[in-house]
């Protein structure tokens, strides 16, 4: 029975919900494809909006794309933590890393711990998780970067384009016929409007897929540190409560021993009983024998006639 609560297959689903989503914004904006044209491309009088709203796209898909090979990264860390889980679920004396990759996280786990052991050394698994979760923190610097100033791009955006509309205000305020002016403030204010919405939307959509991200980093760390104390410390750390239940196995060893070696005493003691009654009699025949032999020597003499001297 599995005594792992892991989610095997949460970065594969947070990759087919990137699709999905992926999927129908894409619809959407096809589907409204006029009011697209019309807020981001129609009577452009300047290329800010252009710049501005594909400086914001950029960004997102650098982010996006940083985050799925991260999430097949993921993916290919849980396919190995669960094989490794069937390992030692289904044949916990062979080899744990049949099938695992040995780059994998576990499988890196599994070789330090084993180092330690071999080594002597003291496990300490909060330092082990400690470091983990710090070497992990590292992968996802790019995607927290681009999450935390993605909205601030929109920002930006909008604070040029209402520079751009002020400087054609100020164009008609100097000349009240001016067409410039005036159309140089629509596309000000259309311009961050655009940006302001093209970076709500990457900002939306992007947080959601970090948080995925972050949440498929904490179901993987998670899962390490559920095996490891699980199924890796008890192979190799020695616990204290651990000594003491072996020590008290030893302890009645040896009292099945001690009550051995007491009933193989009493058979000693009858033996030496046995023993010296045998020698009491042995003695007894003994000294009966040197009265049987003077009574043949008499006998002889009698016999053969011979004197004593003889």
């Amino acid at each position: 029975m599995e005594t792992i609560n892991l989610r095997r297959h949460y970065s594969r689903n947070t990759l087919l919900r990137m699709l999905l989503l992926g999927a129908v914004g894409i619809g959407l904006a096809a589907w409204k494809v006029d009011i697209v044209n019309s807020v981001y491309f129609k009577e452009q009088l300047t290329p800010l909006g252009l710049v501005v709203n594909g400086s914001i796209l950029a960004l997102f898909l650098l982010g996006l794309l940083r985050a799925i090979s991260i999430l097949v990264i993921y993916m290919r860390e849980e396919a190995a933590l669960s094989r490794f889980i069937r390992n030692a679920e289904g044949r916990p004396d062979e080899e744990l890393l049949d099938g695992v990759s040995a780059s994998s996280m576990i499988g890196r786990r599994y070789a330090t711990l084993l180092h330690l052991h071999d080594t002597r050394t003291p496990i300490n698994q909060n330092a082990l998780a400690a470091t983990l979760v710090a070497s992990e923190s590292t992968r996802n610097s790019l995607p927290r970067f681009i999450h935390n100033i993605l909205i601030l791009t929109g920002v930006f955006g909008t604070i040029v384009s209402l520079s751009i509309a002020l400087i054609g205000a100020s164009d008609v305020l100097e000349n009240a016929i001016s067409a410039t002016g005036m159309g140089m403030v629509i596309h000000g204010m259309s311009t961050a409007l655009s940006t302001t919405i093209t970076a709500i939307l990457c900002y939306v959509f992007f947080g959601y897929i970090y948080q995925r991200l972050t949440d498929a980093q904490t179901n993987l760390i998670s899962g390490i540190e559920q095996v490891t104390t699980t199924y890796l410390m008890p192979r190799f750390q020695v616990q204290t409560e651990s000594v003491l239940y072996e020590f008290t196995g030893l302890i009645r060893s040896l009292q099945s021993l001690i009550d051995q070696l007491q009933k193989s005493q009493l058979g000693f003691e009858e033996t030496q009983d046995q023993l010296a009654r045998t020698l009491a009699t042995y003695q007894a025949k003994s000294n009966t024998l040197d009265d049987h032999l003077d009574a043949i020597k008499q006998h002889l003499r009698a016999g053969f006639r011979l004197r004593d001297d003889e």
